[in-house]
């Protein structure tokens, strides 16, 4: 039985107490985005005679790929489905290449936009967007054979780790862990590569990505993600929302509500432990 513990953003991370003496699996972190005060009375969604046409990509797993039958999956997708029914309303979900997404809902080839495509300030001058549903943790890793101290600006002091260079995760390493001896890398897998050889004692990067890698074969169990989540929307973005024109409004109000029911009724928690076997939070 997997062990599930909510991370709550809007409190900071909590992880469950095991209730049992014995050993337990470890715990599935599951992300909870929204305020428990926000919720208000049910927002329907629009009538408009036709399906509601969802555009995502199907070319990043787990948040958005090619199913076996070729038709779109992932936890995005699966998301948006779940959404749909709790606004019970008809949608239809067609994948395009992720840099068109944007320019096809522009031009009303799509309603709502299910990808990873980040909140900035910058989408909002054009678009509407729905509260975070995922955002984008970053994450320490670190070998399961050296016993090392769970992160700490005491506790890196004098360590090594790696980061990728220039990046929003080497900002955050020299501003929150000074001491912190960094060591720069031009792409992820070379950075996975070292720590798995024990090059360096940490590495700090997207949790998503190292989440994968540690669940995955080419760590062959050597490395295991440490220390809590960093959510710091000034590093790390805001994550990413269901995204529509600013003339749908109401869809997107309806999108938000329907999102907050989905967490709700634990459809939510049930297909993130279903995507995601190792959380990145």
């Amino acid at each position: 039985m997997i062990a599930v513990a909510l991370c709550g953003v809007w409190g900071g991370p909590r992880r469950a107490a095991a209730a049992e003496t014995q050993a337990a699996p470890p715990a599935v972190t599951v992300p909870d985005f929204w305020n428990p005060r926000s919720r208000g009375e049910r927002v329907e969604a629009p009538q408009t005679g036709r399906a509601v046409r969802f555009l995502t990509d199907d070319e990043f797993p787990p948040l958005h790929f090619a199913g076996p039958d070729g038709n779109p999956t992932g936890f995005v997708v699966e998301l948006a489905r779940a959404v749909c029914e709790k606004l019970a309303i008809t949608c239809t979900v067609q994948a395009r290449r992720f840099d068109t997404l944007l320019d096809a809902l522009d031009s009303k080839q799509g309603d709502v936009v299910a990808a990873a495509i980040p909140l900035t300030a910058k989408l909002r001058e054009k678009f509407l967007a729905t509260r975070p549903y995922f955002r984008w943790p970053a994450r320490f890793a670190a070998r399961t054979d050296k016993g090392l101290p769970v992160p700490s600006a005491a506790a890196l002091a004098g360590r090594s780790v790696g980061v990728l260079g220039n990046s929003a995760h080497a900002a955050y390493l020299k501003a929150f862990f000074p001491k912190a001896v960094p060591r720069d890398f031009t792409d992820l897998t070379a950075a996975e590569s070292a720590l798995k050889r024990g090059e360096i004692d940490y590495l700090f990067a997207d949790g998503l990505n190292l989440a994968l890698y540690v669940g995955g074969q080419d760590a062959e169990n050597c490395c295991a993600l440490i220390g809590g989540d960093y959510l710091e929307n000034r590093y790390f973005g805001e994550g990413i929302g269901l995204i529509t024109r600013p003339e749908d409004a109401a869809l997107s109000r309806a999108l938000d509500d329907a999102l907050q029911r989905v967490w709700d009724d634990g459809k939510y928690t049930e297909l993130y432990l279903r995507f995601f076997p190792v959380s990145p939070f």
